[in-house]
């Protein structure tokens, strides 16, 4: 038996049966989704306890984690969007039964993290107070970013590998170990916060360098405990981190990751220019989009949790041919996302004043925040179709959909109706950017659904 021979009998050597093509569909996407949504909003509460501690320190402090939070967002990105391109294309090699390719993506993808990784911990060693200083003269302000920043960034590996990690196990359809990794990093995180914040227990007072410590230390042992279950327990894919790389592998990862690392830096660029923005209105104006961007996370990250769980079960079904399941799992998505932020929406609009009460708020920052929390809030809704169909389009592989709908959302929409809202005169107006632009989005969302399905779903056959 020749080497083609060999390779061919492992190629189609039968595996079990993947539930992702056997499970009912709605039954399939709440058990995935379930454990990513806890996960998901334990790491939205324990963002929300780390800016209420912070926020214990002074307004300035709130203001700083807001002018860093930008560059938390580029490294998230950079992780998050390298395992979104590793995950469809797991999940469609998986759906094809192509099984040695689908062990290269993970085992080529995990090694590609601790590239990104790298770079990030040389920011946070010689970049943090330069970067501060791009958007405050405020010494307090500049100190308490830089002494958070630079150790969240030195420290970013962890982050980097637990998000290319759990998007390696999600894609084969466990979404248990992910959020047991969660929890971890949580619970190790909120219990760290206040003691080295206000040094109880007789741990020093290291204020916004013991959130930081707090926050790296909980990723340390989530990554530790993601790790040991990837190499030790058995899934559908085996990583082999000791493989070569393989051009064709990452140029595939890449084909949908990096429109994805894009589209979410996206969001980190756009919140750097908000920021500045923001700056020019109010400094106060910064702190409220901080505790906006914290609050809204208990939103958005059950949404996204939903998206966890769908996209691999979207990406399964697209690689098999499954359109009837590919179009139930995007149907059940979408509904339960809008559900989720039509609630959100309703909190926002009626209890504004008690949300920004949770952060010890200022006289000044119910006045700005009460209207920005109605007027932001609006783009939920909207959000829900966005969101889902990006999902979609990143799990049949079409990335650069997603990228030009985040492209026209942040920079087309957001940035330039922000500056001229402030350019006019009118900085109370700037909040309503958000809504604006969200109304942009779908529109182009609508049109490249309909492409999609028009080119490359509607003649799936059943698999």
């Amino acid at each position: 038996m020749n080497n083609n021979d060999i390779k061919e009998e492992k190629q189609n050597t039968p595996r079990p049966e993947n539930k992702m093509g056997t499970m009912p569909v709605t039954r399939l996407i709440f058990s995935m989704s379930g454990p990513a949504i806890l996960s998901m909003m334990i790491m939205a509460m324990y963002n929300i306890v780390d800016s209420i501690f912070v926020s214990r320190l002074g307004e300035r402090a709130l203001e700083s984690i807001t002018i860093a939070f930008p560059i938390q967002l580029l490294m998230i990105s950079v992780g998050v969007g390298t395992g979104i391109g590793i995950n469809s294309l797991i999940a469609r090699r998986l759906g094809a039964r192509e099984f040695e390719q689908a062990d290269a993506a993970a085992g080529n993808g995990l090694r590609l993290t601790l590239i990104g990784g790298t770079i990030f911990t040389l920011f946070g060693i010689f970049g943090t107070r330069w970067f501060m200083h791009l958007f405050t003269h405020d010494e307090s302000v500049v100190n308490f970013g830089s002494d958070y920043l630079s150790i969240v960034c030195i420290f970013s590996m962890a982050i980097m590998i637990i998000t290319t990690t759990e998007k390696i196990i999600q894609a084969t359809g466990n979404m248990i170990y992910p959020m047991l990794s969660s929890i971890l990093g949580a619970v190790v995180n909120i219990v760290l916060d206040p003691i080295l914040i206000f040094g109880l227990l007789g741990a020093p007072r290291l204020e916004m360098k013991g959130a930081a410590i707090a926050t790296v230390t909980g990723q340390i042992c989530s990554m530790i405990l993601l790790l040991f279950l990837l190499f030790k327990k058995k899934y559908d894919v085996k990583v082999n981190i000791k493989a070569p790389f393989d051009g064709r592998t990452i140029k595939e990862i890449y084909r949908v990751g990096a429109p994805s690392i894009i589209m979410q830096a996206l969001g980190s660029v756009m919140q750097f220019g908000m920021n500045a923005i923001l700056e020019l209105v109010s400094p106060t104006a910064v702190a409220v989009m901080g505790v906006y961007g914290r609050l809204q996370s208990f939103v958005f990250m059950p949404v996204f949790g939903i998206g966890q769980g769908s996209m691999p079960v979207m990406g399964f079904n697209y690689g098999a041919r499954n359109k009837k399941r590919l179009i139930k799992a995007f149907k059940v998505a979408f509904l339960v996302s809008f559900t989720i932020m039509a609630c959100g929406f309703i909190v926002f609009q009626v209890f504004p004043e008690q949300l920004l009460a949770i952060f010890d708020a200022s006289d000044n920052m119910y006045k700005i925040g009460v209207p920005a929390f109605r007027i932001v809030s609006i783009c939920f809704l909207p959000a829900s179709f966005g969101i889902t169909t990006s999902n979609l389009f990143q799990a049949t592989g079409h990335g650069l959909l997603s990228l030009f709908a985040s492209f026209i959302r942040q920079m087309i929409g957001i940035l330039p109706l922000a500056y001229m809202f402030y350019a006019i005169g009118r900085g109370d107006l700037v909040w309503w950017a958000f809504a604006l632009a969200e109304i942009l989005g779908t529109a182009y969302a609508v049109i490249m659904l309909r492409y999609l399905y028009k080119n490359k779903i509607k003649n799936l056959d059943a698999a």
